[in-house]
């Protein structure tokens, strides 16, 4: 499957030290990168469908500064979908009152049928941007019955229930952003961890260095930061994620088509 980067804090910061090592860990994540610097007016998102190691766009990013309070990344295994440019994350999409939502995911969708429908809506084909477009459709539908702009309490119980309900039979580790909140679950034990200090939180699949003190983010729960700080927390959920042997196979049969596809090139 992915890996998946946040970083979170209340300054910009450098992080490119950070960066450098998530991208490190291409080789076993080859079918392609992504990186997003959101700020209020004007984020910077680059993605390609090739291995971060080989990606001379992204070597020229690194060559300088990538500093803000905001900034995700994430190096892909496909399970679903093809390799190519649109199916990279992050993704990005606008709700109706035109807030820009970013969506990064390490996980698999075995089985939500509610989501079927966005394939044909998606721009590539992957359940990872059908879960977007989802929670955009639901956001929409609470501010239309409103008749206003969501809250952003309102937008992370909303959030809540999305994804609990999703967790269910499904790999689930999400990074959201909503232009104000930084939403972070995880329903697999061991596959994504936290590091708290006075830059801020870094949040990574695997521990980015040596510090005893990175911790597994706690399962089952949604969480809600801003500028560096928890803001809201969920109720636990019973839906955590364990993997088979089943899913095993069908990741491997998925892989041995992509295989197949490039020696048919």
């Amino acid at each position: 499957m992915c890996e998946i980067f946040c970083f979170n804090s209340d300054k910009p910061k450098q992080v490119n030290q950070c960066l450098e090592c998530f991208y490190n860990h291409s080789d076993e994540h080859p079918h392609g990168w992504g990186l997003a610097n959101m700020h209020p007016e004007d984020s910077i998102i680059n993605k390609e469908p090739v291995k971060a190691s080989c990606s001379q766009n992204l070597k020229n990013i690194l060559s300088n500064p990538v500093v803000g309070k905001n900034v995700f990344a994430h190096i892909r295994l496909a399970t679903v979908g093809e390799i190519i440019s649109p199916n990279c994350h992050p993704f990005i999409e606008a709700d109706d009152n035109n807030r820009s939502w970013m969506l990064i995911h390490n996980g698999t969708i075995f089985n939500y049928p509610e989501l079927d429908k966005y394939a044909e809506k998606e721009n590539g084909d992957t359940d990872s941007e059908r879960i977007l477009l989802y929670i955009i459709d639901k956001i929409n539908e609470f501010e239309h019955a409103k008749g206003a702009p969501s809250t952003i309490k309102e937008r992370f119980t909303i959030l809540t229930d999305i994804v609990a309900d999703l967790a269910y039979g499904n790999k689930l580790n999400l990074m959201i952003y909503d232009g104000d909140l930084t939403y972070i679950h995880s329903n697999m034990k061991d596959s994504l961890y936290y590091l708290n200090n006075d830059d801020g939180f870094l949040i990574a699949s695997k521990p980015l260095d040596d510090d005893e003190n990175w911790k597994p983010v706690e399962l089952n729960k949604l969480f809600g930061l801003i500028d560096g700080n928890i803001i809201f927390e969920s109720e636990e959920h019973d839906n955590e994620f364990i993997f088979t042997e089943k899913h095993e196979k069908y990741i491997e049969e998925f892989l041995k088509t992509i295989n197949s596809d490039d020696n048919n090139e």
